[in-house]
């Protein structure tokens, strides 16, 4: 999202609007031609554009969604069915397609939005708050497991299945351990490494957290890279997201 953001930034920041389309919104809610995009940012995995109007854009891809960039007149690579959001310069036309979510907001509704407003600090700006991060983390209850904490995006913004399953190894901590047995060094250790691991991916698509790209998500049977054990998967949490783990060294 971050990645998307910067692109879309650079193609849109500053210039003017020839036309917006998002069939899921109402007419009446939506940017007109000649108005200016003055920023596209990224909260965690949302993102937000705001527009010269006042009205601000804000969109969840989860898993389904993506933005593509096209020059007028080029053929699309996705059907026009699966189209959510088009936003058009006079140069270049960026389509949203699949996105779940799709709203637009003012900015005054952004302090009491349902999501938006309970989002911890996102980890993937380089002066990210981790006392603050501590303190929604001690919120939790006790028996919550390190891999359901680190996907909360209430306690910090920014870590997916991906990143929970490789923080947790980079830290030699099972996920299915309770936070509450976790020293405090340990925890914000785990979210200083979650922020560095996410920084570090922040300008390119493949992600890589060891050498060769990554050590244990989605490599289930295979070794640990650090310890030569069997890496294990199981599903975590009431998402019952396969989480992916070393049997021998987060233990």
């Amino acid at each position: 999202i971050h990645r998307a953001a910067a692109t879309l930034a650079g193609a849109w920041v500053a210039r003017e609007l020839t036309r917006f389309e998002a069939p899921r919104l109402r007419a009446a809610d939506v940017p007109r031609p000649s108005e200016v995009v003055e920023e596209v940012t990224a909260r965690g995995k949302h993102l937000l554009m705001r527009f010269s109007s006042g009205l601000i854009l804000h969109m969840h891809m989860r898993m389904s969604g993506s933005w593509h960039l096209y020059r007028p007149g080029e053929r699309w690579r996705k059907p026009r069915g699966a189209m959510v959001v088009t936003v058009e310069t006079t140069d270049v036309h960026a389509v949203c397609f699949s996105a779940p979510v799709v709203e637009m907001l003012r900015e005054r509704a952004l302090a009491h939005h349902r999501v938006l407003a309970s989002l911890g600090p996102d980890l993937c700006v380089p002066d990210v708050d981790i006392d603050a991060v501590m303190s929604r983390l001690d919120a939790l209850e006790g028996p919550t497991e390190i891999g359901v904490a680190l996907l909360d995006q209430s306690v910090a913004a920014g870590i997916g299945n991906v990143y929970r399953s490789e923080v947790a190894w980079a830290c030699r901590l099972d996920p299915f351990r309770p936070v509450g047995t976790v020293s405090s060094i340990d925890r914000r250790f785990l979210y200083e490494t979650a922020s560095r691991l996410l920084r570090a991916n922040l300008d390119t698509p493949r992600r890589t957290t060891v050498p060769g790209g990554l050590a244990v998500y989605d490599r289930a049977g295979r070794a640990c890279p650090r310890c030569g054990g069997v890496v294990a998967t199981r599903r975590l949490g009431e998402q019952a997201r396969s989480v992916w783990w070393c049997s021998g060294c987060q233990r």
